[in-house]
């Protein structure tokens, strides 16, 4: 399976790059994980946000395929449990999902095109987190997940 998580703006802060690139390392040598950084949009301070939306979600678009399984991650969305979220990996597994995406966009979220685009909608928490804050907490949970379905004891119950 290839899992691959699409985001708006760089990593900046070197502390959660140094994490992501730990957990990213921890996924199972058979998952072909990729982190794609969309760069943040020039002259952003003179675009409304539904212009940064819609220039934000062409973007995106363009890094899905029409046979990718997409997930948004939105404040509206499902918020599963680690073990239901472990459970959702099996399955997709299970479905003989190729490419299992997950979506992080920028400051005001998602333009409607990018929203009909996914197939399913997640909120990892109520709380507000910052974007690079959200893509290490999202990449330790798919390591957890992995865990979980090994069984390794990472993750306690």
């Amino acid at each position: 399976m290839n899992i691959t998580t699409i985001c708006i703006g760089k990593t900046d802060e070197k502390a959660i790059e140094m994490l992501l690139q730990k957990y990213e390392g921890r996924l199972p040598s058979h998952i072909n994980y990729q982190r794609i950084e969309i760069p943040d949009l020039k002259n952003r301070k003179n675009l409304s946000e539904l212009q940064q939306k819609q220039k934000e979600g062409e973007q995106i678009l363009a890094k899905i395929q029409n046979t990718d399984f997409v997930i948004i991650l939105d404040e509206k969305g499902k918020q599963p449990t680690s073990i239901q979220f472990a459970q959702d990996i099996q399955n997709y597994m299970n479905q003989s999902v190729k490419n299992l995406v997950f979506v992080i966009g920028g400051p005001y979220g998602f333009d409607e095109p990018v929203y009909n685009r996914g197939n399913k909608k997640m909120s990892l928490s109520n709380m507000t987190f910052t974007h690079q804050m959200v893509r290490l907490f999202l990449t330790e949970q798919i390591y957890r997940g992995f865990s979980i379905l090994q069984g390794k004891p990472y993750h306690h119950e």
